[in-house]
């Protein structure tokens, strides 16, 4: 078997949620909590050195998958081909096994409801098999997604496997390759203080929650302020899992 994965380009992802669109599209997948391609967002540090990061996140088709292995009915199975991780629906009881198991949050359900079946990203098996891109991959205007057999993934892009706040990949294998977000650089050139003075001095008719009393309000705010402040690959309700990858603040 000739395993097949993903390379993901943190650094040239911008957000636009093409792959999860085309994803839904392809697989007649209704608006609602089953994302099977999904886009986290959250946020770092505080003013001046904020960071963003956007993530796209599918199954990412482990080597060793752990969802395989803590199925009870033998639902989930690994094909030969392509090294594609798959379920059979007509097996699933909707134990949420899998979903336990997961390091990545892979397995979907489409409520918290016990009947619930699971779902997940399969590699657009019925594409791959007719020689074509998985819809995801092709969907991508920023070329941040591309696809192919891993040990030709790893000879191009390196082993990168595990982004910071993600489960160390010993665990489960994943057939992925990452290029993380570049560092930050200042392109303009700017004090920060004087830009914080400037901002204290706005209008009188500016809200007041965007008036501040001192600059380290701002340069060392809170933590618990931001409301996507780290990577959260498994949501623990649809609810959680809407918020943590949606970005409509």
């Amino acid at each position: 078997m000739t395993q097949y994965g993903f390379f993901i380009d943190q650094s040239r992802c911008i957000g636009c949620n093409s792959c999860t669109v085309s994803c839904m599209q392809w697989n007649n997948i209704e608006p609602g909590n089953i994302r099977l391609m999904r886009v986290q967002t959250w946020e770092e540090n505080s003013f001046p050195n904020t960071r963003q990061h956007i993530l796209p996140v599918n199954c990412y088709q482990c080597e060793d998958p752990l969802c395989v292995k803590a199925c009870k009915t033998g639902a989930i199975y690994k094909e030969d081909k392509f090294g594609a991780v798959l379920v059979d629906s007509s097996k699933c009881v909707g134990c949420r096994s899998c979903w336990k198991a997961c390091p990545y949050g892979a397995p979907q359900f489409a409520s918290d409801d016990a009947e619930a079946k699971m779902i997940k990203c399969d590699m657009c098996i019925d594409r791959v098999e007719k020689g074509q891109l998985p819809i995801c991959v092709r969907s991508c205007s920023m070329r941040a997604l591309e696809f192919g057999p891993l040990d030709e993934l790893r000879k191009k892009y390196g082993e990168l496997r595990q982004l910071h706040g993600m489960p160390k990949p010993d665990i489960a294998k994943p057939s992925v390759v990452f290029k993380p977000t570049a560092e930050k650089t200042q392109v303009v050139r700017y004090d920060a203080d004087k830009a914080l003075a400037l901002w204290q001095k706005r209008s009188p008719a500016a809200p007041n929650d965007l008036i501040f009393d001192a600059p380290e309000q701002v340069k060392a705010a809170p933590r618990e302020i931001v409301g996507r402040n780290k990577l959260v690959l498994k949501a623990k309700t649809a609810q959680e899992k809407q918020y943590y990858a949606t970005d409509d603040d």
